[in-house]
C-alpha cells in the first residue's frame, strides 16, 4: 500500500493519481470530471450526497467529543450492554462505488508489554481477524523461545481456535498461553467452552501462578489476588 500523494484531501497514491488524471472518480466511469469536483456531470448528484454525508458525519463526531461523559443525546443510538462485537462473524466488504475519499484502515493494532511500553504496532486494513493477529504475533516473535508466556487479547479464544484448526498452535503451545481480558471472560465463559477452559485470565486451579497469587491479610487470612490487570492491558491496546 503506497502513501497518499496528498494527505490533505487526496485520494490516490502518485501512481493512481496519474492513472486517473481528470477522469470521474466513480468506479468504471470514463467521463471527465467537472472542474473543482470529483465527479462528471452525470454523477454530480452522487458526489453532492457524498459531501453532505461526510459533513454530517464530521458534525456528529464533533458533538460526541464535546458532550460530557456518560451524556446521551437524543440523536445518538443507545449503547447495548455486554456487547462483544468480535464474537460476531465478520461482514463481507461491500464493493466501492466511487473514490471520492480514500480508504481507511480498520484499526491500528498495538502490542504492549505489561509495563505499558509499546513493543510493536501494525495497521489492519479491513478487519481484525484472528489470522491477522497470528501473523502479527509471528512476525514480532519469529523465534519460539523468545515468545511471551501470556498473550492477552479480547479475541484470544478466536485466535486459539484459528491456531488449532490451521495447525499453527503446534509452534505456540509449548511457550505461550492466550488469555482474554476479564470483561470478555465474564460475558463469554457461559457459552464458549474453549474460552472458559483455556483462556481464563485468572484460573484458580494453580495452573497459572503468574496470574493468580496468594496474599495474607492483617488477620492472617489467606486470599487470592489477580497479579495482572487484564482489563487495563486491553485498554492500553485499544
Amino acid at each position: 500500500t503506497e502513501e497518499l500523494l496528498n494527505a490533505r484531501g487526496g485520494v490516490f497514491c502518485e501512481h493512481h493519481e496519474e492513472e486517473y488524471g481528470e477522469r470521474c472518480r466513480v468506479v468504471d466511469c470514463e467521463n471527465d470530471r467537472v472542474e473543482d469536483s470529483m465527479a462528471c456531470q452525470q454523477h454530480q448528484a452522487l458526489y453532492k450526497k457524498h459531501l453532505k454525508d461526510k459533513s454530517r458525519s464530521n458534525v456528529s463526531g464533533l458533538r460526541r467529543v464535546l458532550q460530557r461523559p456518560a451524556e446521551q443525546e437524543e440523536w445518538q443510538q443507545p449503547a447495548r450492554a455486554n456487547l462483544q462485537p468480535h464474537d460476531e462473524p465478520e461482514d463481507e466488504e461491500a464493493p466501492r462505488k466511487h473514490y471520492f475519499s480514500p480508504n481507511r484502515f480498520y484499526c491500528i493494532e498495538t502490542m504492549t508489554a505489561p509495563c505499558g511500553v509499546v513493543i510493536a504496532w501494525t495497521k489492519f486494513a479491513k478487519s481484525e481477524s484472528p489470522t491477522k493477529i497470528l501473523d502479527f504475533l509471528e512476525k514480532v516473535f519469529p523465534i519460539p523461545a523468545l515468545r511471551p508466556a501470556y498473550v492477552c487479547i479480547d479475541k484470544a479464544c478466536q485466535v486459539l481456535r484459528t491456531a488449532a484448526v490451521s495447525g499453527r498452535w503446534n509452534s505456540w503451545k509449548r511457550t505461550t498461553r492466550f488469555i482474554v481480558d476479564t470483561y470478555h471472560y465474564i460475558n463469554h465463559r457461559k457459552t464458549d467452552w474453549l474460552c472458559r477452559e483455556y483462556c481464563n485470565p485468572a484460573p484458580r486451579d494453580g495452573s497459572a501462578p503468574n496470574l493468580v497469587g496468594i496474599q495474607i491479610d492483617a488477620n492472617g487470612r489467606i486470599f487470592e489476588v489477580r497479579e495482572f490487570n487484564t482489563q487495563v492491558a486491553e485498554q492500553l491496546n485499544a
